[in-house]
């Protein structure tokens, strides 16, 4: 068994990895879309969250496969929707100045398609246990492939919204000439770089789980889904330091929704179907659903994220810290172990 501080270790170093990676796959996608004309809305909620989110797409297909430990998966994504919704705009607010608005594209398109993404996932994990169950008397059952293209669908429903909010703003745009084929290059090799910070966080996660008896699940939604996080918070901090928030939100919506909608049915995909225990899911899912719902009424109040409303939503992440503490502990049982 590892010891806790070459697990730490492995910790610090994914997380580095994961943010070097994120930062030179954000930036060739910014470049990207600037050369083909995308709106800022889009350029956040698509290219920059898809690139953002790649190392929670990477942790979940590694820890499907490697391990067979699809809970740090959900985890990783869980742990990293909450930390972009809480922490990411509070930073990114009291960086860029202490205030932040926003319009209502993002609260009644992005804000409330997140939301539905919620719901599809949930609805995805209850059809697995309904019609898909591993044992009697449990609650637990698998995610089948044919189940996992219920979310993709619509991730593929966001995608063609983005796209005809595009095509006006194509016709109308500058657009900044790059060398295509080496920004493509240098995507791709960004996600080279994301696979080995991933894979290095998830040994920590199960490593950390084997060596305190604690769920992977507990560990997927803090190490994990905090070293998965941190390209999430570059982009956003400098959008809103840009005095762009259009971008700096957009992406924290757009990373959410790849995530759930993506990102957990690629590691179903990846394994040809995962097992899910709807007792572990439904708290974590619960504690993601009320953070989603504060954060949604308080960018809709006057439209704009103050300094005060940003302390509030870290002091929101700092209580979620605490209640994985004392889950950790043995204090709580709301997580089965």
């Amino acid at each position: 068994m590892a010891s806790p501080l070459l697990l730490a270790s492995f910790a610090v170093a994914g997380a580095a990895i994961s943010w070097k990676g994120g930062d030179l796959l954000v930036d060739a996608a910014d470049r990207l879309g600037d050369h083909y004309g995308l709106p800022p809305i889009v350029q956040g909620a698509v290219i920059a969250a898809v690139g953002s989110s790649f190392p929670e797409f990477s942790s979940t297909v590694i820890a499907t496969l490697r391990y067979g430990a699809f809970d740090i998966g959900i985890g990783a994504v869980v742990g990293s929707a909450l930390f972009n919704i809480l922490v990411i705009p509070g930073v990114s607010t009291i960086a860029g100045g202490g205030s932040m608005t926003t319009d209502r594209d993002l609260v009644y398109k992005e804000a409330q398609f997140y939301l539905l993404s919620l719901a599809v996932v949930l609805l995805t994990v209850s059809l697995a246990v309904i019609f898909y169950p591993l044992g009697p008397g449990r609650l637990v059952g698998e995610i089948t492939p044919l189940l996992a293209l219920l979310p993709l669908g619509m991730y593929g429903l966001y995608v063609f919204i983005q796209y005809h909010d595009s095509v006006d703003h194509r016709r109308h745009a500058t657009r900044n000439r790059v060398h295509v084929g080496r920004q493509w290059a240098r995507l791709g090799a960004s996600l080279a770089v994301i696979l080995v910070g991933a894979d290095l966080l998830v040994r920590a996660a199960v490593g950390f789980g084997d060596l305190f008896g604690t769920p992977p699940l507990l560990w997927g939604m803090t190490v994990v889904a905090a070293g998965t996080s941190l390209p999430d918070t570059f982009v956003s901090v400098a959008a809103a330091r840009a005095r762009r928030p259009a971008v700096s939100l957009a992406n924290v919506f757009g990373s959410n929704v790849f995530a759930l909608l993506v990102a957990l049915p690629a590691g179903v995909l990846a394994a040809g179907g995962a097992p899910v225990d709807f007792a572990a899911v439904v708290p974590m899912m619960g504690v993601l659903v009320v953070a989603s719902l504060a954060f949604f009424a308080i960018i809709r109040t006057d439209l704009l994220l103050s300094r005060n409303e940003a302390y509030v939503l870290l002091g929101l992440y700092g209580a979620f810290l605490a209640w994985l503490v004392v889950e950790s502990v043995g204090l709580l049982a709301v997580a089965p172990r």
